[in-house]
């Protein structure tokens, strides 16, 4: 694990940051998030007061850009070096949180990934990596981030509407990935529930990010089954991801949470 050198500057003070926000003196981390949804969630979160800590893997440069957006926001922000497949990389972004910040109090399981093909070409390495990314570390995350979150904390994982409705085949790691974040939602909700730990999986639509373009291979497809008749953008998740990290959703917990301009009705 590493720590990108711009990470803890910023205008708030205190190791949490100030009081101003929906989430003022609240730490978050964010899972992924070097761009797309993860990157605009970092953003948003920070712009609601709180502290961000941000993941990535292989782009640190996109990484630092998120930061220094941030920081110059008037935000604090540290960036960490994980690969989501490496559980020790994982727990040890927890661990890197809490001491830039003091606490955590959030947690946005947002990486992800997995690899599209025929189920008889696909390889147990293949299988077992999708299932490393999108289940182990969403656990180990959660697991490590207990060990530091008080009553009263948020986690919240980022999974998908193909765990409902696959449009396409060649998709089976993914989707049986992604479902599984449902069952573990509503397992840990009903584990926490007397810490008033809220536990929610949302499961976002077509969003154009750089992997999943606007414009690109699917994009015909996925408009054509999808009422609003576009993709979202990374920014129009965030609302949502503020209020489930919020203090007005303390009643929201083991919910799975569609936003997906109706791809799934």
């Amino acid at each position: 694990m590493s720590v990108l050198p711009i990470g803890t500057a910023g205008a708030r003070g205190g190791a949490a940051g100030g009081a101003s926000g929906r989430l003022g003196g609240k730490v978050a981390l964010v899972t992924g998030a070097s761009r797309g949804i993860g990157a605009a969630i970092a953003r948003r979160l920070a712009r609601e007061g709180a502290a961000v800590a941000l993941t990535y893997n292989s782009s640190p440069g996109h990484a630092e850009k998120v930061v220094a957006e941030i920081v110059a926001d008037g935000g604090r922000a540290v960036a960490l070096a994980a690969d989501a497949a490496d559980a020790e990389a994982v727990r040890a972004s927890v661990l890197g949180t809490v001491a830039a910040f003091g606490r955590l109090d959030i947690l946005v399981n947002n990486a992800g990934g997995g690899t599209l093909g025929p189920i008889g070409e696909l390889t147990v390495d293949d299988f077992d990596h999708a299932v490393a990314v999108n289940i182990r570390s969403v656990w180990v995350a959660s697991q490590e981030a207990l060990r530091h979150m008080g009553d009263g904390g948020r986690i919240i994982s980022i999974g998908s509407v193909f765990a409902d409705r696959m449009p396409i085949p060649n998709g089976t790691p993914y989707s049986l990935t992604k479902a599984a974040i449902g069952g573990f939602t509503r397992a840990l909700a009903r584990e926490l529930g007397p810490r008033a730990i809220t536990v929610n999986n949302v499961q976002p639509g077509p969003v154009a990010t750089d992997g999943n373009p606007a414009d690109g291979e699917l994009a015909g497809l996925m408009t054509g089954l999808t009422p609003a008749g576009r993709y979202a953008s990374p920014e129009e998740l965030t609302g949502l991801i503020v209020y489930l990290a919020g203090p007005e959703s303390a009643f929201v917990t083991g919910a799975t949470i569609n936003i997906d301009g109706g791809y799934t009705v």
